[in-house]
């Protein structure tokens, strides 16, 4: 990264509209990520190698974005609901994924170390900014399961949902019994 992590916190905050805990944990984040599967400059030469899934769709999220450029609306950035402050960087041209969660013990930890800060919040984005990188993180090598069908880009297929009609992109329908279904007919979705 080329940006200090002062630098991406103020765009960070810009974009989610305040700054807070998460955002700095989804800065450094970013940062580590980046840095471990050797994309140096997300938004700039590298952003066509760079694909981030993140695992929550809270403030790390949004600080992920602002500080590798990756967007869901290029594809680069993929969202898997788990709840898990965490995210997997993948470099593809190197096909090196490193996923980073955060450790709740740094909640424990920011109360330990500056008890005299009143604020939780402030406590904890103290520490999230001071604390070692292996303090914060839980920090490992994965594959990532990503193919064709995930890429950015144009999409690689379009069909049409026999029950609702609905066009589906990129592999995600379903085949059953010779009928192309769409996820919420098939299975049900979020909305009726």
């Amino acid at each position: 990264m080329q940006q200090t992590l002062d630098e991406i916190l103020r765009e960070c905050q810009i974009l989610h509209g305040h700054l807070c805990a998460g955002q700095v944990l989804g800065a450094r984040m970013a940062i580590l990520g980046c840095r471990l599967i050797e994309v140096e400059d997300p938004r700039g030469a590298d952003r066509k190698k760079l694909i981030v899934w993140v695992e929550i769709d809270r403030c790390m999220a949004d600080a992920v974005s602002a500080a590798t450029g990756v967007r869901l609306g290029r594809r680069s950035l993929k969202y898997a609901d788990y709840g898990k402050v965490a995210a997997t960087f993948f470099n593809l041209d190197t096909e090196r994924a490193i996923r980073i969660a955060a450790r709740d013990e740094s909640r424990l930890l920011a109360d330990k170390l500056f008890p005299q800060i009143e604020n939780r919040k402030e406590r904890q984005m103290r520490a999230y900014t001071e604390l070692d990188d292996k303090e914060l993180f839980k920090i490992e090598a994965v594959e990532v399961l990503y193919n064709e069908m995930d890429q950015p880009g144009r999409p690689r297929s379009r069909v049409s949902c026999d029950e609702c009609g609905e066009g589906i992109n990129d592999g995600r329908e379903i085949r059953e019994a010779g009928r192309i279904l769409c996820r919420p007919c098939c299975c049900g979705g979020y909305y009726k």
